[in-house]
């Protein structure tokens, strides 16, 4: 039988604790990302790979050790086709991209499907096999890196905001996902993965079953080929191969289980931003031409420390299950945004603070975290706030009275639906925290290309 929610929820906390290490570092050797611009192409140079992440959890929960090692090079192989095309004049619009870039995802994926199931190979040599040949046919498409993406491609690889078409896609993929995890086929899909036999006797479809999940798949894999293409504007035939290391590494740093049946949409998210994040630290220290080395060495043994920690979790949980995942990712985002904001307003408050009470010792931090207004004087009893202030002690307040309404129900409730609710309103907070910290950040923009190593190349 699956394990319980609880349980397998157990599995968040390393990555969250992970991602608060992470994002703390990041934005402290790198305030330029603490910014619109900043925010934005980090969402640009991290969709790829969170969407890569994506098309592996699909066929990884449907078990038998599925692990499509050929993702990379499917998403080059996309990517080289859509520029190609686009070059003649046969492939421009959006929706013929998208036709064809979810149509050659999805025709791979069913191949994949239909020889495990026929044929009977082991997925491992499936992959293997599609990957050396998707790396070849890549380089007959396209010999060298070169060509251009289509017209209307242009403005969603700029980054310069958090509100671009590549956001709206990793939203609307993250949202079908929830929504495909509050139907009957995936609980068919997660059971076939824990044990295939016993789903088999209980009624379910399993070919069918793993047809779907390849599908899903492939729909993932076409979309993280478009935010590919947007992100780099051209087609690169090599640079997949090294996304599929990155991808599996997310995948297994999110928890979900290689052998099948464990997975959430929340623990890849998580994998595929530390990550990324993983590549931006790197990206800031000065590695000179070993730089692409060291950050593939530190992926490697993430890989290998995930695989170790799956294994010693399972033990750590009995006694941490007192830690709910989404308490500590509460707990620890606040300090991360206190983080944040402590970088976005070095430049504005200690200024206004010296010009306001030069002499009075603390004006800076009175000015910046005791609520007192740029140019005002005493605050008085009832100290004035700040526009920006004012939005976050209301924020802090509902979201106090959030988490306690959402405690007791989570206590009370017997259903255990309310997952995706509580995703949906987690993803509109961050988006919003980003939003307002950016828009208080430094103007210096975070170029994509300065985030390139921390992407899926």
């Amino acid at each position: 039988m699956p394990e319980s929610r609880g349980s397998q929820d157990t599995y968040l906390l390393i990555p969250i604790l992970l991602l608060t290490i992470l994002v703390s570092i990041a934005v402290i050797r790198g305030p330029s990302l603490v910014s619109l611009s900043g925010f934005g192409s980090a969402i640009l140079v991290a969709a790829p790979l969170t969407l890569a992440t994506y098309a592996l959890m699909a066929v990884a929960i449907a078990g038998r050790g599925t692990v499509d090692l050929a993702i990379g090079p499917l998403v080059a192989f996309i990517n080289v086709s859509v520029v190609t095309l686009n070059g003649l004049g046969v492939v421009t619009s959006p929706f013929a991209v998208f036709l064809l870039a979810l149509g050659i995802g999805v025709v791979y994926q069913v191949l994949f499907a239909l020889v495990i199931i026929f044929v009977r190979v082991q997925p491992i040599i499936v992959a293997l096999s599609g990957f050396l040949a998707l790396v070849g046919i890549n380089l007959v498409i396209l010999p060298r890196p070169g060509g251009v993406a289509p017209d209307w491609m242009t403005s969603w690889g700029l980054g310069n905001t958090i509100f671009s078409p590549i956001l709206l896609i990793l939203l609307l993929a993250t949202g079908g996902w929830l929504l495909f995890t509050l139907t009957s086929f995936y609980g068919h899909l997660r059971l076939m993965g824990y044990d295939e036999r016993a789903a088999y006797t209980s009624g379910v479809h399993t070919n069918i079953a793993r047809i779907g999940a390849h599908v899903i798949s492939g729909i993932f894999a076409g979309l993280a080929a478009i935010c590919y293409t947007a992100l780099i504007a051209s087609g690169d035939p090599t640079q997949g191969t090294t996304m599929s290391l990155t991808a599996v590494t997310a995948v297994v740093l999110g928890g979900v289980s290689l052998s099948g049946g464990r997975g959430s949409i929340a623990g890849a998210l998580l994998g595929a931003v530390n990550l990324f994040l993983i590549g931006y630290v790197l990206a800031t220290f000065n590695f000179g031409a070993v730089q692409a080395f060291v950050t593939q060495l530190f992926y490697g043994l993430i890989l290998v420390i995930s695989l170790l920690l799956t294994l010693l979790v399972p033990v750590v949980g009995r006694y941490v299950r007192f830690i709910s995942p989404f308490s500590a990712f509460m707990v620890l985002g606040c300090i991360v945004a206190g983080i944040m904001l402590q970088v976005s307003t070095a430049d504005t408050y200690p200024a206004a603070a010296v010009a306001t009470a030069p002499h009075a010792a603390g004006g800076e931090l009175l000015t910046r975290y005791l609520l007192l207004p740029p140019g005002s004087g005493s605050p008085g009893l009832l100290p004035a706030l700040t526009p920006l202030q004012t939005l976050f002690m209301s924020l802090a307040a509902a979201l106090a009275l959030f988490v306690l309404v959402l405690r007791t129900m989570v206590v009370e409730a017997t259903s255990r639906r309310l997952g995706a609710f509580v995703y949906v309103v987690v993803g509109a907070l961050i988006v919003l925290l980003l939003l307002v910290v950016g828009t208080e950040g430094r103007s210096a923009p975070a170029a994509p290309a300065s985030l390139s190593g921390a992407g899926p190349s």
